[in-house]
């Protein structure tokens, strides 16, 4: 865009093969024009031609010459061809061809204004050169009809450019928007998968750094549990990465409300004290069960960054037709905990109120009133 101003200033315009095409177009048809005037008001002489000793032919000339100025400076070419149309009959061609390129490349209160200028050799030119065959009334009639039609088809040229521009910018908008969405659906399927993978190495390193002297065959078995987090951890973040490099081989495999079970054995197998207490039914919407499972993923993690060592109890219940709640509560951490220290809070609740209301719940969490935590997503069940 820069550059195109700079050509402009200056004067120059780079144009396309279509646009040399159509210069040279509408530069023949304002010759052929000029020719046919200046032809009519040459008197009769003996020898056929014209008589470029009069101004009527140089003047055509000159004009027809300044169209090849219109697209850099097509309000300064209309005037100086309005004007140069009062007294020489033979720049009206190319002062219509000037209206057009107006309409086409300016604002419609401009092309009005030069349309408006435009008229005058319409009204002047019965008098200056009167013709028997025509009133002056229909010569200044049919001149504005001949404007009107010129600069109605410039304006809606005009329109249909900015027409494609703003589906252009809105086709623009929307894929930049499918990308944000893309994202931060990629983002919350990272978060989700590595916190809850993270926070179990975090459990068990923790726990060896807490305990140095425990038993070897303790060691062995939370470090098995290390290396396995680690490779899974591994593994779905590889799967992520893959579907957001090649979303057209399909998505990744999700969860559902049935591998809450296994959520809850792996979270078992770390050493956290989980209860599971499901009463719903097996058949779940697709979305409300992976919605179900990430509301339990979030909520055991956040217990094992931020109450280590506390037993938590994990409530799904419901139904078609009432909907199913999820809900997540744990006590406040024991004096004695396998991790040292609380971790620092993050954006993974604002993420699942998001995820919830995407789903078209409601998200609830807070402490307490034995100075635990509890959080409670209640979704929609058709």
């Amino acid at each position: 865009m820069p550059h195109f101003t700079t050509a402009l200033r200056r004067g120059h315009v780079r144009r396309s093969p279509r646009d040399l095409t159509v210069d040279a177009l509408l530069f023949l048809l304002a010759v052929a024009y000029a020719l046919a005037i200046a032809s009519s008001s040459t008197p009769a002489a003996p020898e056929p031609g014209l008589d470029w000793t009069r101004p009527e032919p140089v003047a055509g000339v000159l004009a027809c010459g300044l169209l090849w100025l219109r697209r850099s400076r097509p309000v300064e070419t209309a005037c100086a061809l309005i004007a140069l149309s009062v007294p020489f009959g033979t720049a009206a061609g190319a002062m219509v061809a000037a209206l057009f390129t107006v309409a086409v490349h300016r604002a419609p209160r401009t092309t009005l204004i030069v349309y408006a200028a435009g008229l005058l050799p319409a009204a002047t030119d019965p008098l200056l050169r009167p013709d028997p065959a025509m009133p002056g009334f229909q010569y200044f009639v049919f001149g504005t009809v001949v404007q009107g039609c010129a600069v109605g088809w410039g304006l809606f040229v005009h329109h249909r450019r900015q027409l494609l521009l703003r589906v252009a910018s809105e086709a623009r908008l929307r894929a930049e928007q499918a990308q944000t969405r893309a994202r931060e659906e990629v983002a919350r399927e990272m978060h989700d998968v590595l916190g809850h993978r993270l926070s179990l190495l975090a459990l068990h390193a923790g726990a060896l750094e807490y305990r140095p002297d425990a038993p070897a065959g303790d060691v062995a078995r939370a470090a098995g549990v290390i290396r396995e987090s680690a490779h899974q951890a591994l593994q779905e973040l590889r799967e992520v990465l893959t579907v957001l490099r090649a979303p057209e081989t399909g998505e990744r495999p999700r969860p559902t409300l049935a591998d809450v079970h296994r959520l809850v054995s792996e979270s078992c197998t770390a050493g956290m004290r989980v209860r599971l207490v499901k009463d719903a039914p097996p058949a779940v919407p697709d979305l409300v069960g992976r919605t179900a499972y990430r509301v339990v993923q979030e909520a055991l993690t956040n217990v094992r960054k931020h109450a280590p060592g506390a037993p938590a109890d994990v409530r799904v219940t419901g139904g078609a037709g009432e909907g199913l709640t999820v809900e997540v509560t744990n006590p406040p951490p024991g004096t004695r905990s396998a991790v040292p220290g609380h971790a620092p809070a993050g954006q993974g609740l604002a993420g699942l109120a998001e995820r919830v209301a995407l789903a078209g719940g409601r998200l609830e969490y807070g402490p307490g009133r034995d100075g635990g935590w509890g959080i409670t997503a209640r979704l929609p069940w058709p």
